[in-house]
């Protein structure tokens, strides 16, 4: 690649040495998000614990994931393997939801206050969150408000007595009987997706949003470190979450609110009454078009609510990345969760045609980037998978055969830098250069600060940075006089020289 001196883009974030202005107490953000690696997990499919007793038709663990069978992972398997989840380098958990549930991924909610007897129940609820706690480990649950299920007490009383229910305003219902199974017909009743099997609440009955208050109090004084709410957006009813801030908060100050929405979410985060962050899909998109560099399975794609073709160069990555910086305040970044995959997507390898490169690319720009990095269960050992059930599979205890090592090391390695050097972790966003496949950026702070170059092309590239570089920290490629050169489809990371 021809060389073409880079320049210094933009720095987005507070300058070096200057702390972000607070706001005021309502737009608090527990700091401690910014300094935290995430880790998924989807319960059903990590680990299985013999503590806890299970049914006799379970799925066998290694065979294909499926939509309604239970492979009976449960939550004493969690701690039975809080070694691995801490040698990684994760500090803390995001789990799928846990409460008592007809289905192995638990949206279908059956009763907010219990969790499932497969996963161990609220006894080995309380232990795996103490054992966390013990070793610095945050637990994030899954928080299901929308709507919960035929098996809901609530909405199975209607079920059992028709109009004589006391509950026929807890839900939006147009006609009875409900039509709750009759497939070929619509339901009969406000469904999330008109999904018969997911009621959706009626949250402008005070009684029920009493209720949903009531459900996210309760845990948050049982220790939870925060909340990952489920289609928030769904809930139109004014107030409802500027209230569920306001409530969990004067129990835990430092508790973290992360919402899924997958577009823009300027509306959810920038004035800090709602939520800290979100689920930052848009930045999933760019670094996998960028980082696959055209190795996309479409076939794979397809079914998922992601674009990830056409492929960006350098240039279309940073575009992406300084309109996606520009849109929310610094604070709402550094609690955003930035992820590859997740249990609503294909398997980051499989979306990317399982091509190494682009794999380990992706992990790079995902763990450099401003924000609190998740990472899916078993993606740090290279797990293939389709969209769901595909993405579910049991992590592969028995068969380390298979597993990435080379991956493994990525993640490990890149973790580590990340909790040594605070810059990767608040450290302002600059630009320095994009060209190509080249893409380098730096973060900064008060002690200095790094930079990071990715070269996606399948060519040597070369860049003028505008900023001198010291000691390489991780990867391949070479610096002088701030001209760095970076070998194909491969990244490295310097020091910044002050």
């Amino acid at each position: 690649m021809e060389h073409r001196p880079g320049g210094r883009g933009r720095l987005f974030g507070p300058e070096p040495g200057r702390q972000v202005p607070k706001r005021g107490d309502i737009d608090h953000r527990p700091a401690w998000v910014q300094d935290a690696v995430f880790y998924q997990i989807f319960p059903d499919r990590f680990a299985r614990s013999e503590r806890v007793p299970k049914p006799g038709r379970l799925e066998e663990w290694d065979s294909p994931p499926t939509r309604h069978g239970y492979k009976g992972g449960d939550l004493l398997g969690i701690v039975e393997h809080l070694d691995w989840i801490a040698g990684l380098g994760a500090t803390a958990l995001y789990l799928n939801p846990i409460f008592q549930s007809a289905s192995n991924h638990r949206y279908h909610t059956h009763d907010y206050l219990q969790v499932d007897p497969i996963l161990g129940g609220n006894e080995a609820f309380a232990e795996m969150l103490a054992a966390c706690h013990a070793r610095g480990i945050r637990v994030v649950l899954d928080g299901v408000f929308n709507h919960a299920s035929r098996g809901f007490y609530y909405f199975n009383d209607i079920l059992e007595n028709g109009v004589g229910s006391a509950w026929l305003d807890w839900f939006i219902i147009e006609d009875l009987p409900l039509n709750a199974y009759q497939r070929d017909e619509p339901p009969n009743y406000a469904a999330w997706w008109g999904d018969h099997a997911l009621p959706k609440l009626n949250t402008e009955n005070p009684v029920v949003r009493e209720y949903l208050m009531g459900v996210a109090e309760h845990w948050t004084r049982a220790g939870i470190d925060g909340w990952r709410l489920d289609v928030p957006a769904d809930i139109e009813t004014e107030g409802f979450w500027e209230e569920m801030r306001r409530r969990v908060r004067a129990i835990n100050p430092d508790i973290y609110l992360v919402g899924e929405i997958w577009d823009d979410a300027t509306e959810w985060v920038v004035d800090g009454t709602r939520f800290d962050g979100v689920m930052n899909y848009p930045i999933t998109e760019a670094i996998i078009r960028f980082a696959a560099h055209g190795n996309i399975d479409e076939a794979i794609v397809e079914p998922v609510n992601l674009t990830l073709t056409p492929p960006l160069d350098a240039a279309g990555y940073g575009a992406a990345v300084d309109a996606h910086l520009q849109r929310y305040p610094w604070e709402a970044h550094l609690c955003n969760l930035n992820l590859l995959g997740s249990h609503d997507t294909a398997r980051v390898r499989s979306m990317m045609a399982g091509d190494d490169a682009s794999v380990r690319l992706a992990v790079v720009l995902m763990l450099t980037f401003p924000g609190t990095p998740s990472i899916y269960y078993a993606d740090e050992i290279g797990m293939n998978g389709a969209h769901d059930p595909g993405s579910r599979a049991g992590f592969p205890w028995e068969r380390p055969g298979e597993w990435d090592s080379g991956l493994l090391e990525v993640y490990r390695s890149l973790i580590a830098l990340r909790h040594a050097e605070a810059a990767l972790r608040s450290g302002a966003y600059r630009r320095l250069a994009a060209d190509g496949g080249l893409y380098a950026f730096s973060r900064e702070d008060a002690g200095g600060g790094v930079v990071i170059a990715v070269n996606a092309g399948p060519e040597e590239g070369t860049a003028g940075l505008g900023c001198p570089v010291g000691e390489l920290l991780w990867g391949e490629g070479n610096a002088r006089d701030g001209i760095v050169t970076v070998p194909a489809r491969s990244a490295a990371i310097w020091r910044a020289d002050s």
